[in-house]
């Protein structure tokens, strides 16, 4: 896909102590997004690491992961379908609820946007805990589709999100500490 020498992508994302609450070292991505060589090289590493995996389609997760989605579904030639907090995706949705460290959520797929029998890549930004990622690949599971891989930008090592997503392949470009 690309003969572009490796980036050091950690590099890209700033950390942002105790946000969005006390405790959350948080990382952006904002550095990464304004550096188009660092930004097209994490598309064409996410697509490489792809090659020969089936796929139907994408599901980006709202909504840092729509970012990264939106240009490797293009790049692979295949449907993107977003996933979304209530309210957000028009007519019938089907929908699953999920627990969160600080309560609940829960996230929506257009009714027939993935098709049963359908391969289907998750696609999002950091994997940390892995919740958010475990639901919407429970929701893709429960239209009748499979997911085949998890693809991130990064990893935050020790919080067993990994754990959580159980056997199916995951593909993360920089793993972080």
């Amino acid at each position: 896909m690309s003969d572009t020498p490796s980036i050091d992508v950690a590099s890209y994302l700033r950390i942002i102590p105790d946000f969005p609450k006390p405790g959350i070292l948080f990382r952006d991505i904002s550095p990464l997004l304004a550096e188009p060589k660092a930004f097209q090289y994490v598309i064409h590493e996410m697509a490489r690491r792809l090659l020969g995996v089936s796929i139907d389609a994408l599901v980006g997760i709202e909504s840092r992961g729509f970012i990264f989605a939106a240009p490797l579904a293009i790049e692979l030639k295949v449907p993107l379908v977003m996933a979304r907090k209530p309210g957000k995706l028009p007519g019938v949705t089907e929908s699953i609820q999920y627990g969160l460290e600080y309560g609940s959520d829960s996230l929506h797929l257009q009714s027939g946007a993935v098709q049963r029998g359908s391969s289907v890549v998750v696609v999002d930004d950091v994997l940390a805990t892995g919740g958010t990622a475990q639901a919407v690949g429970a929701l893709v599971n429960q239209v009748g589709a499979e997911v085949t891989r998890y693809v991130f930008l990064a990893e935050l090592a020790g919080l067993g999100g990994r754990e959580k997503l159980g056997e199916v392949g995951i593909e993360v470009v920089a793993e972080l500490g």
